[in-house]
């Protein structure tokens, strides 16, 4: 065997192991909820936990085995219309706020649907030509396991009881560490530059202009952002961008998300607020709101970036597998780890734009990011519902600026 066919196949074993771990993945974390739990869809930015599960399922059975395995047939022909997102090549589908609707199929109907699929799948799996879109499949649903934990978060929110999916954790978060990460400015090289996967929107790798700026080390705390409320943080509207201060007065917002008196609401129902553990679920709105309240300014996706690669100094910045990233189904909670991954994703205050010379992929698949390219802003990291390993320095989150049912937070920057 020549070496390249040992690198084929060694990446082909590889692939089909990371294609049964994601896979169980997703279904250990369906696994506390009820079919009534999964079939919750609380507003439109969130679906219901079984549609996530179906959904994936679709992107596979779609893009892989329907268009690339000869004489496959469809599950059900009536699923892709419901399950299909955004994929406008794909035909039609119902509203995104109809998911909840679908009381059948049944959750139990998604996972016998899932174990079809999974096992007309294993024939695909080592196909070398095959290899960038089974890549892009599994971080597909990679995404879709942190929607599903934030969703289904939201739409147990909703209950006055309540609820929670898992038995609280009894684990103390480490210690952040405070100071700066300071860069003297100069040309940086952005995007994906590294071989392995990476989303459509991470390139082209292109130079960016630095002023010499400052990163600070550690996230934003629940306790600051007390001090922030107990200063009229949300009553001054000095601190505030005009879009951000008409959202402030007419959704009446005095908080992050989730928080009530000295508790927040958790995948473990309401919990004490540790106010050493790192803020999470505002908007992009309260983050800007907050970093002139301090004095600072938030990062931009550049800065951010050059600090995650280690260009400011000889010490990388951060350790791309650790924080306390989602490795197995157990609540997600941030802890504040030190490090630019795995607590929150960090709002930065660029807004998601397509880098130079970016064009978007052939096919249905071209419509994975770079449709949504207009009124969002870029948030970088990982959060603590994120799968291990998906997140790297170049890749870009994005939502509007008003959103903060995901774990969001941020980071303060300034100018040196």
């Amino acid at each position: 065997m020549s070496q390249a066919e040992a690198r084929t196949e060694a990446g082909s074993q590889d692939r089909a192991d990371a294609f049964a771990a994601v896979r169980s993945l997703s279904e250990a974390l369906v696994a506390p909820l009820s079919d009534a739990d999964a079939t919750l869809q609380s507003m439109e930015d969130a679906s219901p936990a079984k549609w996530h599960l179906a959904h994936t399922t679709w992107f596979w059975e779609t893009f892989l085995l329907r268009d690339h395995k000869p004489g496959y047939r469809l599950f059900d022909e009536d699923w892709p219309f419901v399950f299909n997102s955004y994929y406008e090549a794909e035909g039609e589908r119902i509203d995104r706020f109809s998911r909840g609707m679908l009381s059948r199929p049944t959750l139990a109907d998604i996972l016998e649907w899932r174990t079809h699929v999974n096992g007309e799948m294993e024939t695909l799996l080592d196909d070398p030509a095959l290899a960038p879109l089974i890549d892009l499949g599994l971080s597909h649903e990679q995404q879709h396991q942190e929607l599903l934990l934030t969703d289904i978060k939201h739409a147990l929110f909703q209950n006055p009881l309540g609820p929670a999916m898992w038995a609280a954790p009894e684990t103390a978060g480490p210690t952040q560490v405070d100071g700066w990460y300071t860069h003297p400015g100069g040309i940086a090289r952005i995007g994906h530059q590294e071989d392995g996967f990476a989303f459509d929107c991470e390139g082209p790798a292109h130079r960016q202009l630095l002023e010499p700026f400052a990163l600070s080390k550690r996230l934003v705390m629940n306790g600051e952002w007390d001090a922030f409320i107990a200063d009229g943080g949300y009553e001054t509207a000095a601190l505030w961008l005009s879009d951000g201060w008409a959202w402030v007065n007419e959704n009446r917002v005095r908080a992050p998300l989730y928080w009530r008196d000295d508790e927040h609401f958790t995948h473990s129902g309401w919990q004490t607020r540790d106010p050493e553990a790192p803020v999470t679920h505002i908007s992009y709105y309260e983050a800007d709101a907050f970093a002139s309240w301090a004095g600072h300014r938030l990062p931009t996706e550049f800065e951010w970036e050059a600090i995650a690669r280690g260009q400011e100094g000889s010490a990388p910045a951060h350790d791309p597998a650790g924080g306390n990233q989602l490795d197995r189904a157990a609540p997600p909670l941030p802890l504040g780890a030190e490090g630019l991954f795995g607590d929150c994703w960090q709002f930065m205050r660029s807004a998601y734009l397509p880098y130079p010379r970016f064009q978007p992929a052939e096919g249905a698949v071209g419509e994975y990011n770079g449709k949504f390219m207009s009124g969002q802003f870029v948030l970088r990291g990982a959060s603590c519902a994120t799968a291990r390993g998906h997140s790297r320095a170049s890749y870009r989150n994005f939502f509007y600026p008003h959103q903060r049912w995901q774990f969001t937070g941020l980071r303060l920057a300034k100018d040196v």
